[in-house]
């Protein structure tokens, strides 16, 4: 099956909480209300330079397709 490489996630247990799943490598799971991320993989210490890096750019184009859907939503 094929994901588009963001998701927008909701839970009512977490009702200020936006959730923007990131379906391709590195998957993870970022709540915009606060930056905390969850990631869905296994990284070892090698990594984790790259992966900090992949992060920032991650967090914007999660941010970016946020604030893209939501303007749809006004439409």
């Amino acid at each position: 099956m094929d994901f588009p490489k963001f998701l927008l996630g909701d839970n009512t247990d977490y009702p200020d909480a936006i959730f923007v799943i990131h379906t391709e490598f590195p998957r993870c799971i970022i709540n915009l209300e606060n930056d905390e991320v969850e990631w869905l993989e296994e990284f070892d210490k090698n990594d984790e330079k790259e992966l900090l890096e992949e992060a920032e750019n991650l967090f914007k184009a999660a941010n970016d397709f946020y604030d893209r859907e939501i303007e749809r939503y006004d439409e």
